[in-house]
């Protein structure tokens, strides 16, 4: 039997969100607060498994006696705090943001980008045809996932996965300053020639589809991803004693991808290379296998 750590109660504090009383555990954030009161926040980099980095800016809410807004993602939730999420100021800034990004990069494949863009009335193109971009070719230089940086928001989400947070590899950075700030491997090597694990845990929080196994990515190119067929099925991995948990995204009977549930006390989303990518066993069954 395994021991399950118990810790003590946490006090409640109260506080209001557009007018309405709150009460959540002390400790809490800002977004949590936000989300006991029914209220939708658009997010990119925050992770529910990770420390918050405040880097994309587009859930900014108005504390009242604030001189600024204040990412919700990270700001504590504080006794008598008055939040506003829909102020016209932050309204504004959500939208100057989603502006910035999507005229930048491509969000084709970050969930939600589209209703948030129309929800807001963000125009994008309004910077012209020239605005700068960091288009770039996809990196495949392995058989397990690709980089696609051409949709990178650096959100930091990966190397605080891939560094102290999670896997301690240290594989990829930042490397740049400013608008040509990119993830880079040491060097810029590739893949295989870096300290990569393969975990894969980077993939598991990328936001916006930067990063994704290399099955989806041909999926997509071919026009067959497909995901409201997908099915979703949650199992063990077989591959050692930890216990890790897996869940199976299925499309046509054919597994094609892996991820694990953020809320396990185990893994807490993250896997190894086995329990990421060694799914090919259970589905090449050969002529004489039946």
């Amino acid at each position: 039997m395994s021991a399950v750590p118990l810790q003590p109660p946490r006090r409640l504090i109260e506080m209001t969100v557009d007018g309405q009383e709150v009460r959540v555990p002390e400790g809490a954030t800002v977004l949590d607060a936000c989300a006991a009161a029914g209220k939708d926040i658009p997010t990119l980099c925050h992770g529910d498994t990770l420390t918050p980095k405040n880097a994309c800016r587009v859930c900014v809410v108005e504390v009242e006696g604030s001189r600024t807004l204040a990412p919700a993602c990270s700001r504590r939730a504080e006794p008598g705090m008055v939040v506003g999420t829909a102020t016209e100021r932050a309204r504004h800034s959500r939208k100057v943001v989603l502006e910035l990004l999507a005229s930048s990069t491509d969000l084709s494949t970050t969930p939600r980008a589209a209703e948030w863009i129309g929800e807001y009335g963000a125009r994008p193109d309004r910077f012209g045809p020239e605005a700068a971009t960091v288009a770039q070719p996809p990196k495949v230089d392995n058989d397990l996932y690709v980089r696609d940086y051409a949709k990178c928001i650096l959100c930091y989400k990966c190397v605080d996965a891939c560094g102290e947070q999670w896997q301690n590899t240290f594989a990829i950075a930042v490397a740049g300053r400013g608008f040509d700030a990119v993830i880079s491997t040491e060097h810029d090597a590739p893949l295989t020639d870096s300290a990569c694990v393969y975990c894969g845990n980077c993939v598991e929080v990328c936001p916006t589809g930067a990063l994704s196994f290399k099955s989806e990515f041909d999926m997509r190119a071919a026009g067959e991803w497909d995901e409201p067929r997908q099915t979703q099925t949650t199992t063990i991995c077989s591959y050692c004693g930890v216990g890790c948990n897996l869940t199976l995204h299925v499309q046509d009977n054919r597994i094609v991808k892996v991820s694990s549930p953020h809320d396990n006390p185990v893994t807490r989303g993250n896997l190894c290379i086995k329990g990421r990518f060694g799914y090919q066993h259970v589905q090449n069954v050969g002529p004489s296998d039946g």
